[in-house]
């Protein structure tokens, strides 16, 4: 008589678990280890390039990127392990014995599916204490070409800001409010058919109130293409500190309660803000779709392993993964767009291949 309870017994529980949780970071670990040599090969020699930087720069460089890694490449290790567990188990003949003990492919994959949330709240985790501090670090590391980054718990980096017709920009900003330094900046003056007319360059700006005040600065006149250094000189007046701070978020590089304060404060500003939205569900979202995962490649634990059809339903499994990855990043663009709504954007994908592997599921083998 089949069972109804939906786990199998404790100790087949613990042993699809176990299972599964050794693949899972096997798996993670090698994936990460490869892509993070490769990925040092090609950003190694920019770093070294910095006057001074050595191999404490490069191990510094893989403390950051290998917690990125471990995030993107967390589902999918848990959809080779996925694979990789029932294929194995199919192949032993091991799915047969539970099935004629009268367990459902529900209850086999049970186990698996309570592994894979417990994987995903690990990431959830992850991803707000240690990703997001990577990420900003890395970013701002990045943006001064991998030399000494400001003291600041709030670096950001990238700055474009338009005043006007006339151009600010800046390679990092440190501070809030009036206290808000600006370094690498360059202002761009634009005459009233967009064209440019005088740049000027200064290694660090301040607020003026109103205004940024650039300190040391250098001007290259368009028209006469000379150089020249001139007097510190307020620019940008209609550029308030606030209004920075507003144009220069990263979404990866905030935790999901501080990304929730910022998209209130865009609001109250009027600005836009269904990317960062978009961007805040995915947060629970993508971590989730360690969840789908054993359900997508279930299809690999079932059907006899000597009709020949084992490799099939691998390769079947792991396409409708991947599918669901693709099918999550383009929902995600259309979120940030404006598409979709933003919850929308973020669960619809979850939600449909959530209907399809159950489908898939049901009509094979239940």
């Amino acid at each position: 008589m089949p069972h109804f309870d939906f786990f199998p017994s404790r100790t087949l529980t613990l042993y699809l678990a176990k299972l599964f949780v050794v693949r899972i970071f096997a798996v993670l670990i090698m994936l990460v280890l490869v892509l993070q040599m490769l990925d040092l090969l090609g950003e190694g020699g920019k770093i070294l390039a910095y006057p001074g930087n050595g191999e404490a720069q490069l191990w510094t460089y893989v403390s950051l990127r290998a917690p990125q890694l471990v995030a993107r490449f967390l589902p999918y290790s848990v959809l080779l392990a996925t694979i990789i567990t029932l294929a194995t188990l199919n192949q032993n003949s091991e799915v047969i014995a539970m099935k004629a003990g009268g367990l459902s492919a529900h209850q086999v994959l049970a186990p698996l599916i309570l592994t894979a949330f417990g994987i995903a709240i690990l990431s959830f985790v992850f991803n707000e204490r240690v990703v997001t501090r990577a990420t900003a670090t890395l970013s701002a590391w990045t943006a001064v070409d991998f030399g000494p980054i400001p003291k600041d718990t709030d670096i950001r980096s990238n700055i474009y800001l338009a005043d006007g017709n006339d151009i600010l920009t800046a390679v990092t900003v440190t501070g809030q409010g009036d206290a808000t330094v600006m370094e690498g900046v360059t202002w761009y003056r634009r005459d009233a058919k967009g064209d440019i007319v005088e740049q000027l360059r200064s290694p660090r700006a301040t607020w003026a109130n109103p205004g940024w005040r650039l300190e040391s600065p250098v001007a290259f006149d368009v028209a006469t293409t000379t150089l020249r250094p001139v007097d510190p000189v307020i620019v940008a007046r209609g550029i308030v500190p606030a209004r920075v701070s507003m144009r220069s978020v990263n979404a990866d590089a905030q935790d999901i309660f501080t990304l929730a304060h910022t998209i209130e404060e865009l609001q109250a500003a009027g600005r836009r803000t269904a990317a960062l939205e978009s961007q805040w569900w995915h947060k629970i979202s993508g971590p989730m779709s360690s969840v789908l995962m054993p359900l997508l490649g279930a299809v690999a634990a079932f059907g006899l392993a000597r009709s020949g059809q084992l490799l099939v339903r691998a390769v079947i499994g792991m396409s409708l993964g991947f599918a669901y990855f693709v099918f999550d990043n383009a929902a995600l663009a259309m979120g940030e767009f404006g598409g979709y709504s933003p919850m929308v954007a973020a669960w619809a994908p979850f939600l449909l291949f959530f209907l399809v592997g159950e489908t898939v599921l049901v009509r094979t083998e239940e």
